[in-house]
């Protein structure tokens, strides 16, 4: 079963359940999919790897909506924005911890022979692979400086 597919069953069992917050953020994510299945010249199917991306992408949108709903003091659309974000999570593959990311980096610039921080653009190059859809890209972009020294 697709990743896509998965999502289409977990729908139905949310709308069967009367869940409205997993119902209602399963539909935004098949859109979001749909979507970037027709967007290009050619419709095509998202293979999982390219939904794991859309995925990402929603998640983070979620995560920095409730955020910013949590700074302007509105805590219950913050609520709204972190549930959201947490039904996504469970589609979205274990994430690295912080230490798991630090290991891959240290990899990373041992591989590049990277000694500045002017050479961070090659140790993203190396490490954005190995991470994609497993940790989000601004804590691994702060690991890279952190250790190239900027």
């Amino acid at each position: 079963m697709t990743l896509k597919e998965q999502i289409r069953t977990d729908l139905t069992t949310a709308m069967k359940a009367r869940d409205e917050v997993r119902s209602s953020t399963l539909r935004m994510v098949l859109t979001a999919i749909t979507n970037a299945e027709v967007s290009g010249k050619v419709a095509r199917e998202l293979t999982d790897e390219e939904i794991i991306t859309v995925l990402s992408s929603e998640s983070k949108k979620r995560r920095e909506a409730a955020t910013a709903f949590a700074d302007g003091g509105r805590p219950e659309q913050a609520a709204k924005e972190t549930a959201e974000a947490a039904v996504i999570a469970d589609y979205l593959p274990a994430q690295l911890t912080s230490e798991e990311i630090a290991e891959i980096v240290r990899t990373a610039i041992e591989k590049t022979g990277a000694t500045g921080p002017r050479e961070m653009g090659k140790v993203m190059g190396v490490v954005t692979p190995q991470v994609k859809g497993t940790a989000d890209g601004g804590a691994v972009a702060a690991e890279v400086k952190r250790q190239l020294g900027a």
